[in-house]
């Protein structure tokens, strides 16, 4: 199973770009699993619901399965971390080729920096480690302050071609 993750501020476009690129993977045979992590709560439960109840009885896991659907809800006490990427890898099928993941900026793996400098924002480049190529939307800009590849933000095909031709290689 490989990893990669699309890192950035907020507002910069991770998800865009993930919603181009995951269906890229996809039409290649690979199954792919996708992982986003937030910093804000939520909970995907509806109160008052059995599966809801049953938490609030006191399960730490219970599974919700419909027609086409299976979603493993795991509560974690307050007091409790938010779960390391590896626990959330650890609950995706053995088959999974690769996963796409936002967020966890500061875990191990390599990850594509979504930057644009007109946000006003710091690079991540400089500080997060793993970072592996900086996508952008001033490309002459950024070569000139990173030895990193530059890829522009607005050529998609150019950008799967440069992770898929990285996965290869790794």
């Amino acid at each position: 199973m490989k990893v990669f993750g699309i890192a950035g501020s907020s507002g910069s476009g991770k998800t865009t770009l993930l919603d181009q690129l995951i269906p890229r993977f996809v039409a290649d045979g690979l199954r792919v699993a996708g992982i986003k992590h937030t910093h804000h709560g939520f909970d995907p439960d509806t109160p008052g619901k059995d599966s809801w109840r049953m938490r609030q009885g006191g399960c730490e896991n219970v599974v919700l399965v419909g027609a086409r659907h299976l979603t493993l809800m795991r509560h974690y006490p307050e007091d409790k971390p938010s779960p390391e990427i590896g626990e959330a890898l650890a609950v995706l099928p053995r088959d999974t080729d690769l996963v796409m993941v936002e967020g966890y900026k500061w875990s191990d793996f390599p990850k594509l920096e979504i930057y644009r400098p007109a946000h006003g924002k710091p690079p991540l480049w400089t500080e997060v480690p793993c970072i592996v190529a900086v996508a952008t939307d001033a490309v002459d800009e950024v070569a000139a302050n990173t030895a990193l590849p530059v890829i522009d933000l607005a050529d998609v095909d150019a950008i799967y071609g440069w992770i898929r031709d990285y996965l290869a290689s790794a």
